[in-house]
C-alpha cells in the first residue's frame, strides 16, 4: 500500500492555514503586551464639546444653554404646518423634442427646469411657448403634467 497522496495544492493550503493561524497568535500578543489594565474610569470616559467633535476634556458649564423640550423637533413638519401654494405653475418651454416627446420647462418663479413628457401634455407645444402647468414627482424627479398653454 501506498502513503496518502499530498498534491501541491494541498500543501499550499496547509502552509496558508499555518500563516495564519501564526499571525493570528502574534496579534494576540501584541494586543496583551500593549493593554493597558487598571484604567480608572476618568482615563476611559470621551466627551463630546458644542461642535460635536469628541474631546478627552469635560465641557465647560459656563457655556451650557437651556433648551426647553417643546422647542426641540423630531421629524418633519406637519401638513397643515404648511402653507398651501397654487398647484398651478406657469414657465417657459426652454426645449421640445417632438420626435421624441420630452422636453424641459422652466418655472417663471424659481426658474427651477422640469421635465416634461407628451403624455402629459394638454396642447401642442414648442420651444419659447409660454404655458401652465402642475408638478409631480415623476420616477426620476419633477414632473410637469397637465400643461397647457398660457393665455396672452
Amino acid at each position: 500500500m501506498g502513503r496518502a497522496q499530498e498534491s501541491f495544492g494541498k500543501k499550499e493550503n496547509e502552509k496558508k492555514r499555518l500563516k495564519k493561524q501564526k499571525d493570528k497568535l502574534e496579534k494576540r500578543e501584541e494586543r496583551q503586551a500593549n493593554a493597558k489594565k487598571g484604567q480608572s474610569l476618568d482615563d476611559m470616559l470621551a466627551y463630546v464639546d458644542e461642535n460635536g467633535n469628541i474631546s478627552s476634556t469635560p465641557p465647560d458649564p459656563t457655556k451650557k444653554k437651556e433648551i426647553k423640550t417643546e422647542d426641540i423637533q423630531i421629524g418633519i413638519t406637519r401638513r397643515e404646518d404648511m402653507e398651501d401654494e397654487d398647484p398651478v405653475r406657469t414657465g417657459s418651454v426652454t426645449f421640445f423634442n417632438e420626435s421624441k416627446g420630452y422636453g424641459f420647462i422652466k418655472d417663471a418663479v424659481s426658474q427651477e427646469s422640469v421635465f416634461v413628457h407628451v403624455n402629459g401634455l394638454v396642447d401642442r407645444i414648442k420651444e419659447n411657448d409660454k404655458v401652465t402647468f402642475e408638478v409631480e414627482m415623476g420616477h426620476k424627479g419633477p414632473s410637469a403634467v397637465r400643461v397647457k398653454l398660457a393665455a396672452v
